[in-house]
């Protein structure tokens, strides 16, 4: 005992030192805990809950919105056959999220209160009930979350990031765009951002390699088995789908093969809405989406330029 003693006195000083943290990560864990108690195992009802599941079991290229790297996490925890475990990681991330943030603003020489006020006011993560529903789902928005904050504290962490830093910071943002497409162009925010900091072309290039070789190489894959270089197949249809607000197709002048993706007078709350609802053009066409994704795009971009 006095051994075991002896090992924690250390871990008991570090936690002294950031006792305001702790207790505030302590009540955000338990609001998890609440959560998995009340809500068991998991909201399911999300559309894309049931392809991240699929794609998980059948792991391969993903020729629509979703690409490999949500359904990579739960292919890692498939063998507990349980969304409890999923959702119970997925917690987790949101506490690490608060700790990755409080740790950057530390290491910028932030005093104590200070990290923690900006923990609570920045990283929403830890008490948002809407961040907590997410975390409660199998949705991969934790996921995505936790690797943008992390590669972001890695390359603010100093002034000029180290090389190891960069690489790091460069294969978190290409996981979060292998996650959510959305964090593509981020890794030439970077990129950019750095550069105006007059960071050294060397470290530019680590990151700018690390961020993009593992998206191009799954891009590559998506080539390979359905001949087109890209990391989704969705970008079409979602662009469609925004048009819905606003087309007019009396303006558009559709031609033959694209006018049966006009708006037939379905009003949906959000444009997003248009690529599930099943009364919507594009869904009552035969081929799904990813045989769709040309043609949504060519009358998104005539619907534009009208």
């Amino acid at each position: 005992m006095l051994a075991y003693a002896h090992r924690l006195l250390p871990v008991l000083a570090r936690a002294g030192r950031h006792r305001a943290f702790t207790v505030t990560l302590t009540i955000a864990a338990a609001l998890r805990v609440v959560t998995m108690l009340g809500y068991p195992p998991a909201r399911l009802y999300w559309y894309d809950s049931f392809t991240y599941l699929h794609n998980a079991v059948h792991l391969r290229a993903e020729q629509g919105f979703h690409p490999i790297g949500y359904p990579l996490l739960l292919r890692a925890l498939l063998p507990f056959h349980s969304v409890e475990v999923v959702v119970a990681v997925q917690h987790a991330m949101g506490l690490a999220t608060g700790v990755v943030v409080y740790a950057a603003l530390r290491g910028r020489g932030a005093p104590g209160w200070a990290a923690v006020a900006t923990v609570a006011a920045s990283a929403p993560v830890l008490f948002d009930a809407s961040f907590l529903r997410l975390e409660h789902a199998v949705l991969s928005d934790s996921l995505f979350v936790l690797l943008v904050v992390a590669a972001t504290a890695l390359l603010v962490r100093r002034p000029v990031p180290s090389a190891r830093a960069a690489a790091a910071a460069g294969l978190l943002l290409a996981g979060a765009a292998l996650t959510r497409t959305i964090a593509l162009p981020l890794i030439l925010l970077a990129v950019l951002v750095l550069a105006v900091r007059r960071v050294p072309w060397r470290r530019l290039a680590v990151l700018a390699l690390s961020g993009l070789l593992p998206v191009a190489a799954y891009a590559g894959w998506c080539a390979g088995v359905h001949g087109r270089f890209a990391i989704g197949g969705g970008d079409g249809v979602a662009l469609w789908a925004r048009t819905m607000t606003f087309a007019d197709c009396a303006l558009v002048r559709p031609p033959p093969d694209l006018a049966p993706l006009c708006p037939n007078g379905l009003a949906l709350d959000a444009a997003s809405e248009y690529v599930w609802a099943g009364e919507s053009s594009l869904n009552r066409l035969p081929g799904g989406h990813a045989a769709l994704n040309e043609r949504a795009r060519a009358f998104a971009l005539r619907a534009i330029a009208a």
